[in-house]
């Protein structure tokens, strides 16, 4: 059995991996206090706010992309 070869990752690769279809779901708080779910694209870049976490992943969903949990 041969084993594994591996090879380095970059961090730009590490960051662009996976940006067109997964994206994280993390609560936020609002600037008026309100709690909220915070869409974020794999590179961490935040794309909406969504009122609550249901409403975050049927959006993901609906578009093919993948939605991940973040705590």
């Amino acid at each position: 059995m041969e084993p594994f070869k591996t090879h380095s990752v970059s961090v730009e690769e590490l960051e662009a991996f996976g940006l067109e279809f997964m994206a994280y779901v993390r609560p936020v708080v609002m600037n008026d206090g309100r709690k909220a779910q915070g869409i974020y694209a794999a590179d961490g870049s935040l794309l909406t706010v969504m009122d609550d976490r249901d409403s975050a992943f049927v959006t993901l969903k609906r578009h093919e992309i993948m939605p991940q949990s973040v705590h």
